[in-house]
């Protein structure tokens, strides 16, 4: 497996079955609480800290949160952001609702912060390929399409995110090989689980990885991974390193700016998969 190291800042976290979690709403007798978070974020390609914090609390304001202050610091991987909060660096981390409940089932130090505004927010994961790539683009959203109408988009996100299991964590996912096929070459970061994980023995797992082998027998073609650094998602697209990497659609409107996460000269394909962001903090 390729390693390809970079430290140029890119997009937002990867990751998005069809449809997320509903967020409980938060209850009026804490609609007034004052909270300043220091708050550990995937690095976004097209914005700073400032105005991320500045997008937040607007999401706040929105959602009946007053007070909420949301101070972003920018990290290139989740590990790292799990540091920052064990070091004190930060107080939370902003994921998703699927990767904190596993965070939260696997090591007792951390909790979700129930209540926190941005729950609200809903990201859809999709696939990023290079403009003049229209051909893999379309393949790739043809083969989502089937997936969703014949039910087995539905069973990957119950066995790789839903019912997964908290001892075993996701099951490794066998890529098919297709003697003569042509190959793409799929960035995975590793950093994202259930979603995106590398095991031990240097196999991806996890439910992208089960995407990207259902896709392959769709599309007749053959996957390779390439793991890649978070940060350097959008430049390995560019370079040509690798041909499709995970992308996340954030939801567009009146608090976050329509290029906030998509690079120039990048196609986005449909939809697969949406979650809702989760606050995780460390116990007091």
């Amino acid at each position: 497996m390729k390693k390809f190291l970079a430290t140029i800042c890119a997009a937002a976290l990867l990751i998005t079955g069809c449809g997320g979690e509903k967020v409980a709403d938060k209850p009026a007798a804490d609609a007034e609480t004052s909270t300043v978070k220091k708050l550990g974020m995937i690095t976004h390609l097209n914005t700073d800290e400032k105005s991320m914090g500045e997008n937040l609390d607007k999401v706040a304001e929105n959602a009946g949160v007053k007070g909420t202050k949301h101070l972003p610091k920018f990290y290139d991987s989740l590990k790292l952001m799990q540091l920052g909060v064990e070091s004190g660096d930060i107080e939370a981390i902003s994921t998703y609702k699927s990767v904190a409940d596993y965070i939260v089932s696997r090591n007792d130090k951390f909790e979700i912060v129930p209540y926190d505004a941005i729950n609200k927010i809903q990201d859809s994961f999709c696939f990023a390929v290079r403009k003049d790539d229209a051909a893999l683009k379309a393949d790739l959203d043809k083969a989502i399409e089937e997936m969703k109408t014949d039910g087995s988009l539905d069973k990957l996100i119950n066995d790789y995110i839903t019912n997964v299991s908290k001892d075993n964590g996701p099951p490794k996912v066998d890529i098919p090989k297709i003697d003569g096929a042509d190959t793409i070459k799929v960035g995975v970061t590793g950093d994202l689980p259930p979603l995106d994980l590398i095991l031990p023995d240097n196999l991806p797992a996890g439910f992208n990885t089960a995407m990207l082998a259902e896709i392959a027998k769709r599309s007749n073609k053959n996957i390779e991974i390439v793991q890649i650094e978070a940060g350097a998602r959008a430049a390995a697209l560019s370079s040509k390193l690798i041909d499709v990497v995970f992308w996340v659609i954030v939801p567009l409107g009146k608090d976050f700016p329509i290029d906030i996460d998509k690079p120039e000269g990048v196609e986005l394909s449909a939809p697969y998969f949406k979650d809702n962001l989760a606050v995780v903090r460390k116990k007091e």
